[in-house]
């Protein structure tokens, strides 16, 4: 049976169907029931998105979306439920697959109360990612951005561990709706100037120069979009959420909280929208980039909270990131979105072990802490394995995509980009440093206060089964990066291609496919300059971008077009 065309639903709706089926199963004290339900259906969720990865086609044309589910919703305004995927949301899709289960293991024994609300929201927080990744529709995309904050301030709220937590929850809700509003506005500007909320029907635009010709409100049009992604990342400095938010939030909640949405989001919409506008902006990010791995490193440095010093590490970390998309070289590109699924298993794995060393001892102060390496042999090994990974270590993963933004950084034009690229260089150094300095603190020198009152053990079966894939996958991407990049690259160059369209002034040509009554593909190239061809118009799905040398249009419109 081929599921390809239902498979992204089937994605989708699987966790969404999980929440409701365990918000009908009440509480019991003492019961796993919900924890098990829970992993049952991210399990599931995860081998689905393994069919993508599995059928994805590698050598499709750049640009091009795959399993797409195109089908009319609402009429006026016209609404479309689009699904889709490329190179960009293949492995994002399975990563957020991959780190649900995850979650759920690590809150295994950390939630024991209220488990019915806990797993509820946190299933319905991975419909909302999920839906993020798949959606080509900018309606349906703002619907799944919006929900993806309600169930996460309510988990901070409501399972934080301090009387902070609603503090905490009410501050990352404030920060993250404000500029969600203003990018409804800039969303809903589009439509009234186009008359679509497709996707690919607006990067058809947007490349022809067609959106509208007043370049002041495409440009605030292009503000609103790129500030709502920059705090959800965080991008330096607009991260005032980020502490409070992950000292309080879950284990399994803290691990989806920063990076991937926001860095997807600009990757995206910024740059498949605003492509001109996010090139003469991109100086400017790249400079707050670096500022922000080294802001983020030293101020991790001098943290004796665990939790602030993840939370401190993770702002380092997405915004190396940010340096290396806003580089505009497909290593930078290759890099960023290669770095995004790396530190998001990093941070997992991170958030995961001082969340078991919180379960033991009750406490995130390294003063507290040391000398566990006697007691905690296999948990001080995924702690150095980590750690190592986190700061670039050569074989395993954080390597491969530190190079790249680095040396992306190095072949960009902007100005300044050597001085940039040294600055954060100096914050991998920095990293190395807190991560080294932690592992020193809590597991080895003389024995601390807390381990010597209270009796710790060492990692479970159960925690074993949660980090090992982690630590194997950092090997693994680390020795067999071609494996990922492969798709990575395909959207990566694509969007390099576009820059190069804006370099002359105009589109070179586009390529699409017109399928017949019978079914018969046709292929046919346009070679346009400045106006959108009324083809393409109609039929967005059809329609992609290509490089290719400029052609000067004849006379005629019907000229303009060779069958071949």
């Amino acid at each position: 049976m081929n599921f390809d065309h239902t498979i992204l639903t089937i994605i989708l709706l699987a966790p969404l169907v999980g929440a409701l089926v365990l918000a009908c199963i009440p509480d019991r004290e003492g019961s796993k029931l919900h924890h098990i339900g829970a992993l049952v259906v991210t399990l599931f969720t995860f081998v689905a998105t393994l069919h993508l990865a599995a059928h994805f086609n590698y050598s499709a044309l750049p640009g091009s979306f795959q399993f797409e589910q195109n089908i009319p919703w609402i009429t006026q305004p016209a609404i479309r439920y689009h699904l889709g995927i490329d190179g960009l949301s293949l492995w994002l899709v399975i990563l957020a697959a991959f780190l649900a289960p995850i979650g759920v293991l690590a809150s295994w024994n950390a939630i024991k109360s209220r488990t019915r609300l806990f797993f509820v929201l946190f299933l319905l927080q991975q419909v909302a990612m999920l839906g993020i990744f798949l959606s080509l529709d900018l309606f349906l995309y703002y619907g799944f951005w919006e929900m993806s904050l309600v169930p996460m301030a309510l988990l901070i709220a409501t399972f934080g561990r301090t009387e902070n937590r609603r503090r905490a929850a009410i501050r990352f809700f404030v920060y993250a709706f404000v500029p969600s509003a203003i990018l409804l506005a800039a969303i809903i500007w589009l439509y009234t100037r186009t008359g679509t909320f497709d996707f690919p029907a607006l990067q058809y635009l947007a490349a022809s120069h067609s959106i509208s010709p007043n370049h002041k409100a495409l440009w605030l049009c292009s503000l609103a979009f790129l500030v709502a992604f920059a705090v959800k990342v965080p991008i330096f400095p607009l991260h005032g959420w980020l502490s409070e938010a992950v000292q309080e939030a879950p284990t399994g909640a803290v691990m989806v909280l920063a990076g991937k949405l926001g860095l997807y989001s600009i990757l995206r919409f910024s740059f498949g929208l605003f492509p001109e506008q996010s090139r003469h902006i991109a100086p400017l990010l790249i400079a707050l980039g670096a500022i922000g791995i080294v802001y983020g490193a030293l101020v991790a440095w001098v943290q004796n909270d665990l939790k602030k010093l993840a939370a401190f590490s993770t702002l380092s970390h997405v915004n190396f990131i940010a340096l290396g998309i806003f580089t505009f070289t497909v290593a930078g590109l290759d890099g960023g979105v290669f770095q995004i699924l790396n530190e998001s298993l990093i941070g997992a794995a991170m958030f995961v072990l001082l969340g078991l060393l919180y379960e033991r001892y009750g406490t995130y102060d390294m003063r507290d802490y040391g000398g566990l390496a006697v007691k905690h042999a296999w948990m001080v090994t995924m702690f150095v394995i980590m750690a190592l990974a986190a700061v670039g270590l050569p074989m395993l993963s954080g390597f491969v995509g530190e190079f790249l933004i680095l040396a992306g950084t190095m072949q960009t034009v902007f100005v300044h980009h050597v001085a940039w690229t040294v600055v954060a260089t100096t914050g991998v150094i920095f990293s190395a440093a807190y991560m080294l300095t932690m592992i020193q603190r809590v597991f080895y020198g003389k024995l601390g206060l807390r381990p010597d009152e209270v009796r710790g053990w060492d990692l479970t079966a159960r925690e074993h089964i949660t980090l090992w894939p982690l630590a194997i996958l950092f090997l693994v991407m680390g020795l067999f990066s071609p494996a990922w990049m492969h798709a990575i690259d395909s959207y990566s160059t694509h969007t390099v291609d576009i820059g190069e369209f804006f370099s002359t002034g105009h589109i070179q040509h586009y390529e699409f496919e017109d399928y017949s009554q019978d079914d018969y593909s046709v292929p046919i190239e346009l070679r346009i300059e400045q106006h959108t061809d009324s083809f393409c118009m109609q039929h967005p799905n059809n329609c992609r971008l290509s490089a290719g040398p400029a052609v000067s249009a004849p006379g005629t419109d019907a000229a303009n077009k060779e069958a071949k």
